[in-house]
């Protein structure tokens, strides 16, 4: 009977937040949903410079993963009620500007960020499964899942960049470096703010 003391809620696409550890993961959705766009971008940019070439339909393969990245932690958002960082304005213009920027330099330059950019994603998606597994892993399977796949898709373009010659990049070892501070900085920044 309404009004009883039951309280009526519409259906949602909600998940129960008993029991989880909101803070952590708000941290993980916020994060990997500001890293998908991000991803988004940096692809988005150099398909700017290089979609017409020979590796146009290379990055647009990775991109559509990506796409489908972002649309699943856009979901998760909303099912988690996790607010996006307030950052995405940045990472939009910054993940472009990286992305068409490292295309510049050619082929090889797009896909040694590919690889600097994947293998810093993939290690952060470990250390996430790492917690998750730590809190309980039954509780957070769904989630898990969800990283676990998408870490898997990560290194296989971290690996697709490395069949592409990034490695032949002039001074990659430099531009892989400085990429991955960057990363570094985005996550860390990304999963505060």
């Amino acid at each position: 009977v309404p009004g009883a003391g039951a309280a009526l809620r519409p259906c949602s696409s909600r998940v129960a937040q008993d029991g989880i550890n909101k803070p952590v993961i708000d941290r993980i959705i916020r994060v990997d949903h500001a890293g998908e766009y991000g991803a988004n971008r940096i692809y988005a940019g150099q398909m700017a410079v290089l979609g017409r070439s020979s590796v146009g339909p290379v990055i647009q393969q990775m991109w559509n993963q990506e796409k489908n990245h972002l649309k699943r932690f856009n979901e998760l958002m909303v099912a988690y009620r996790v607010r996006p960082t307030v950052l995405l304005p940045f990472w939009n213009v910054a993940g472009f500007v990286l992305g068409a920027g490292t295309a510049l330099l050619g082929k090889k330059g797009a896909m040694a960020c590919t690889v600097a950019v994947e293998e810093s994603i993939s290690e952060h998606y470990n250390n996430q499964i790492r917690t998750l597994i730590e809190e309980d892993p039954e509780k957070y399977k769904e989630l898990l899942q969800v990283i676990k796949q998408f870490r898997d898709e990560e290194q296989e373009h971290h690996d697709t960049g490395l069949e592409h010659d990034a490695e032949a990049t002039p001074a990659y070892s430099v531009l892989k470096t400085a990429i991955q501070l960057g990363c570094k900085a985005a996550i860390f920044l990304s999963e505060r703010i």
